[in-house]
Parts: C-alpha cells; sequence; structure tokens
C-alpha cells in the first residue's frame, strides 16, 4: 500500500548545479532536518516543480531564492530517482551564475565551493557514477 502511495504522489524535483569555469568548482548548500529524506545533508540547489509550474523559471526562482544568485540554464544534463525516495524524479540542469554573491537562504544554512571530485563525499543521498563522471569531466 506504501508504494501506491508514493507512486500516487510522484513529484518531480529540478536541481541547478551551479558550475564556475574560472574556478573548476561547483555550488553546494547544506540543509538540515529535511522532512522528505532524513539525513540529507549537501544538496545542488532547487526544489519541487508545481504542477503549473514552467520548469526554467521555477529553477531559477529556487536557485535565487537558496543561493541568492541569478543564473543561466545551460540545460538539463541528467535525470534520475532516489533509492532513498522513489516517488520524486530529481531533474539536474548545468547552470552558470551570471548576478550576485552566494548567500544561503531559505532552508540551506550554508553554501560552499567544491571541486567534482569532493561531491560524493559531501552527499548523503545515492550519487549516481554517471552524474559523478560528468561533473568530473566537466571540471576537468
Amino acid at each position: 500500500m506504501k508504494k501506491e502511495k508514493e507512486i500516487n504522489n510522484f513529484q518531480v524535483i529540478v536541481l541547478g548545479i551551479i558550475f564556475d569555469p574560472k574556478e573548476r568548482k561547483i555550488l553546494v548548500g547544506k540543509r538540515e532536518n529535511d522532512p522528505y529524506i532524513p539525513g540529507l545533508k549537501w544538496v545542488f540547489p532547487g526544489g519541487r516543480l508545481t504542477a503549473d509550474g514552467e520548469i526554467n523559471k521555477a529553477l531559477k526562482d529556487r536557485i535565487r531564492a537558496q543561493t541568492g544568485l541569478e543564473v543561466k540554464n545551460l540545460g538539463a544534463v541528467f535525470s534520475k530517482t532516489y533509492e532513498e525516495k522513489r516517488n520524486f524524479l530529481a531533474i539536474y540542469f548545468l547552470c552558470e551564475a551570471i548576478k550576485g554573491k552566494p548567500k544561503a537562504g531559505e532552508k540551506i544554512k550554508e553554501l560552499k565551493w567544491v571541486k567534482a571530485n569532493e561531491l560524493e563525499d559531501l552527499f548523503s543521498t545515492s550519487f549516481h557514477p554517471r552524474l559523478k563522471e560528468y561533473l568530473i569531466h566537466i571540471a576537468a
């Protein structure tokens, strides 16, 4: 019964991989007390997409609220469901900051620029090998 309820409550999450091409680093945020995935710590900025939401606008709005940055969306690069929460579909977008200075906001308590090969150690959720490979490749 629980699986059926989760399937009927399917949610799409849009996440921004904010890449600094000069420093070759990626911005991540630290969350606390996530109501959906217990133990969730470091994340890519973003959030749930509403049924009437336009993807690009929702992505940019969520990133601005969580990081203080305006970003350019360079396109979708990966998607997956989580082992920890099968009714979440995450769509990852490569983004570049075009305006503003990083400042943690909303449920993000701290922001940090990290190298791609450091990401997997920070994340407490499953980290897909193809996403890891892609991020290491673009940051090389």
